[in-house]
Order: structure tokens, then C-alpha cells, then sequence
């Protein structure tokens, strides 16, 4: 197995910490101290802690979208399966212990101004998030692929602040049903 580089476990428990506890609640020294990296090498990595954020939200949205690839993986032929798939994926993730919602659009709360780089990087996620579905649901051949797309990540958002509200008494089935009810109103009878 090979060797975490110092950049690698910044990253990773900048991730971490950021998602546990809000980027702008955890500090560069905090970083540092728990991963374990001389206070040269974070600075050598990232030059500031905006580039961290912007790292941080890239890897979020790598994971994102290699569910989404998986999905297309296991159901190659079958878009609407596909669909299926990355919304139990969703639905399962509102059920860890430690979730607390979209990093992508934690980060847009927490930075409201538009030319922060953390907000143009979380806004820019969620976009290709959104546009990844929306290619699924043209190939399933739904009546409105972007507005599907849109409506389950508004569906999705509303369902994270309530599994965050609700905890641990809210039930994710809730959204996925809710989810497979829009897909399905969308699908053409062909």
C-alpha cells in the first residue's frame, strides 16, 4: 500500500474536519496538528487555506461523481436504473452517523459572497452534479432532463437540512420515495 504524502493527509483531514465542524470554525494550526506536517510543508502544499477549501471540495466532488460512474457502470444499458442507484447512494448517506449534508452547499452557506473562492468552487460542483443527472435523465429519456436534475437536487437539499434537524429520527426513505416519484412523473410513455 502506498505511503499517504503529506499533501494527501492534509487534505484528508482537512476533509474531515471541515465537514465535521464547518470550514470556517477549523483553522490552518488545527490542520496541521492533526495531520501530523511541519508547518512548511502545509504552506509548500497549499499556499493558503483558501486553495485548501477549494482542494477540499474538489475531492467531494470526485466522490460524488464516482458514484455517479458506478451507477453508470453497474446499469449500463438501463439510465433510469442508473438514476435509482445514486439516489439510494444519497438516501443511505443521510443515514451515517456523521453526516451533515452537501459540502458543497455548506460551503455556499458559508461563504455568501460570490467571488470567494470557496463559493465558486462549491457553486461549480454543484452545477456538474446537476449536469451529470440531468445526462442520465435525457438518456432515460425523461420529458425535462434539466428540470428533473434541478428538482431532485432541490428534493436532496431539503431532505439534508431535515436529516440534520431530525436526527437521529428522520427517515431517508422519505426523500428516495420522493425522488422515485419525480423520476417516474417525468419518464415518457413511449
Amino acid at each position: 500500500m502506498k505511503k499517504e504524502s503529506a499533501k494527501e493527509r492534509i487534505l484528508r483531514v482537512a476533509s474531515e474536519l471541515f465537514y465535521s465542524d464547518g470550514i470556517r470554525a477549523v483553522g490552518i494550526d488545527r490542520i496541521i496538528a492533526e495531520s501530523g506536517v511541519a508547518k512548511a510543508s502545509f504552506y509548500r502544499n497549499f499556499a493558503t487555506k483558501d486553495d485548501l477549501v477549494v482542494a477540499f471540495l474538489e475531492l467531494r466532488q470526485l466522490r460524488s461523481l464516482s458514484k455517479i460512474e458506478e451507477a453508470k457502470k453497474l446499469y449500463p444499458d438501463e439510465p433510469v436504473k442508473q438514476l435509482h442507484h445514486f439516489i439510494r447512494f444519497l438516501s443511505e448517506g443521510m443515514r451515517l452517523p456523521n453526516f451533515r449534508g452537501c459540502p458543497f452547499t455548506n460551503t455556499l452557506l458559508e461563504f455568501p459572497d460570490s467571488t470567494h473562492p470557496g463559493h465558486q468552487a462549491a457553486l461549480k460542483c454543484r452545477v456538474v452534479r446537476e449536469g451529470e443527472l440531468a445526462n442520465i435523465a435525457r438518456q432515460a429519456k425523461v420529458r425535462n432532463p434539466e428540470a428533473l436534475a434541478a428538482q431532485l437536487e432541490m428534493l436532496y437539499g431539503g431532505a439534508f437540512v431535515d436529516a440534520y434537524i431530525h436526527k437521529p429520527a428522520f427517515d431517508s426513505d422519505n426523500f428516495y420515495n420522493g425522488a422515485m416519484i419525480l423520476i417516474e412523473s417525468q419518464l415518457t410513455n413511449t
